[in-house]
């Protein structure tokens, strides 16, 4: 136990140094929300991937989807490294960069409010994003109080409750930097604790070819006449499969707390790196966590209901497999991996909140320091709703996680991609994506048609399709507001920006 106390006092204690290291190089908007768009390629890469992962997908859905799909759950983290990262940087990381300095936006709702030359669109999508980060932000606090009550027999009120608390003083103090900051040095701790783990859960079963021929002995209740189902290529749910990693990973080009990481962009340099670093590590962190959770038929076993209590899979299984000190390993792992992520919803949610709804619609003449103070309070105003959520054992973390991605990704996916890329887009073509994103996952939630993953991955599809057949069909922006707006790939620097960024931000 002391070990386990020890690790955890030491993490806290880098993670509030670095905030207040930070603390001077917050004092604005710009630097407290974008790091004065001078961020690195490892720092950048880092924000990008541990923002992305956290216990959500580390305890509920490599759990959840483990159990479901076995091994053929790995497939969603090869899907995240590919689609949520890979293409994601190579798609959009210039664009979304050039375009965003081009308007002076540091928020998504700013970007669409600029780019379809309409103000209301600034004020919806702000409230989207604060109300549907929420369930996000509960459901990253849940896991990772799940495993802290196992770590350390503590109620799990008060684990919620104390890692609130440390969210809040470090993103409060230090802006994003701390937040990136942190996310380079907790993504360090993520990649060597995944490894560990992965390997002393297939110990436990006498190995990996040992531990997947028990894996291929376990029927599966929904398909009880295919034979080694768990084990096979694609498991026994192929569309539910591609529902998830639809969902994970196509979802992260809509989600406004990652479409932020490219705004902070420093150059061309940082483009190229960080592409690679964040690939790989999507590549090791999401495919070894759902392979993890792949043997979780291995270590639990159901309540005498038969009932499988998804968010207790891998707590129950590292407690099982894992000593001490090696407890405390994976407590540092899933510490870094969800404070990262708070880290970003935080700052995304508040940040939009404040510069998007508050000054926009109520105080438009507010000053700089009133701007960042409102921005801490909102911080803290974020944190406590989140908590209240995490507290209602009802909520599962896969249902929460996929009711936020499915909303937010589903409601601005297209309108961001298209906003990038064609000239054709009408904001009318923006609200019809809001309206089916919302609608879809919504009506999923209060009257079931499918499963919430399902629902998410369906509203993201849909994103893709309306925005363009309702754009072919409504009036078009004015020529001279298109013609402004695209003309920031054409800037000589001394090369078309369409092919670099600048090598020295301004």
């Amino acid at each position: 136990m002391f070990e386990k106390i020890l690790m955890i006092v030491i993490f806290f204690a880098v993670t509030v140094a670095i905030g207040l290291y930070c603390r001077k190089n917050a004092s604005n908007v710009g630097d407290f929300v974008l790091g004065g768009r001078n961020v690195g390629p490892w720092v950048t890469a880092f924000a990008y991937g541990t923002s992305y992962f956290s216990s959500v997908v580390f305890v509920g859905y490599a759990g959840q989807f483990g159990w479901n799909f076995g091994v053929a759950a790995t497939w969603i983290g090869i899907g995240n490294a590919l689609i949520g990262s890979l293409l994601a940087w190579v798609v959009m990381g210039r664009r979304t960069r050039i375009m965003t300095k081009h308007f002076e936006s540091a928020t998504m709702p700013d970007f669409f409010a600029k780019r379809y030359d309409c103000s209301w669109l600034k004020t919806v999508s702000s409230v989207i994003i604060f109300i549907f980060l929420v369930p996000y932000s509960a459901s990253v606090y849940k896991g990772l109080s799940g495993l802290f009550s196992m770590a350390f027999g503590i109620d799990f009120v008060y684990c919620v409750i104390g890692i609130a608390l440390l969210t809040g003083i470090y993103v409060v103090v230090g802006g994003y930097m701390a937040a990136a900051l942190n996310d380079l040095f907790q993504g360090f701790i993520m990649l060597g604790g995944i490894v560990m783990v992965v390997l002393t859960v297939l110990n436990g079963q006498g190995g990996f070819s040992r531990a997947l021929e028990q894996l291929s002995q376990v029927p599966v209740e929904a398909v009880p006449e295919m034979n080694g189902a768990l084990t096979s290529f694609f498991g026994p749910d192929p569309m539910g499969l591609l529902g998830v990693v639809i969902l994970t990973s196509l979802g992260t080009w809509g989600l406004p707390q990652m479409v932020h990481k490219f705004y902070t962009i420093k150059n061309e340099k940082a483009i190229y790196t960080g592409t690679i670093i964040s690939t790989l590590f999507a590549l090791v962190i999401a495919g070894g966590s759902y392979f993890m959770g792949a043997f979780g038929r291995l270590y639990y076993t159901p309540g005498q209901d038969g009932k499988v209590i998804f968010d207790s899979i891998v707590p129950q299984m590292l407690g099982d497999c894992l000593p001490d000190i090696l407890i405390g390993v994976v407590m540092i792992l899933v510490l870094s991996a969800s404070m990262s992520t708070l880290s970003s919803l935080v700052i995304a949610s508040s940040s939009t909140f404040t510069l998007d709804f508050i000054k926009g619609i109520w105080i438009k003449d507010m000053k700089a320091k009133t701007q960042v103070a409102m921005i801490k309070v909102l911080c803290g105003f974020f944190i406590v709703l989140s908590v209240l959520i995490a507290l209602n054992p009802n909520n599962l973390i896969t249902s929460l996680m996929s009711l936020s991605w499915g909303a937010l990704a589903g409601s601005f996916l297209g309108p961001f991609i298209y906003g990038l890329f064609w000239k054709g887009t009408t904001k009318l073509g923006v609200w019809a994506s809001f309206i089916t994103g919302i609608g879809i996952n919504v009506v999923n939630l209060l009257s079931p048609f499918t499963a919430p993953t399902s629902a998410g991955a369906l509203s993201m599809i849909v994103s893709l399709l309306i925005v363009p057949l309702v754009s072919l069909i409504t009036p078009k922006l004015s020529k001279n507001h298109i013609q402004e707006t695209f003309s920031c790939y054409d800037e000589k620097i001394p090369v078309s920006h369409k092919f670099a960024l600048d090598e020295v931000s301004e």
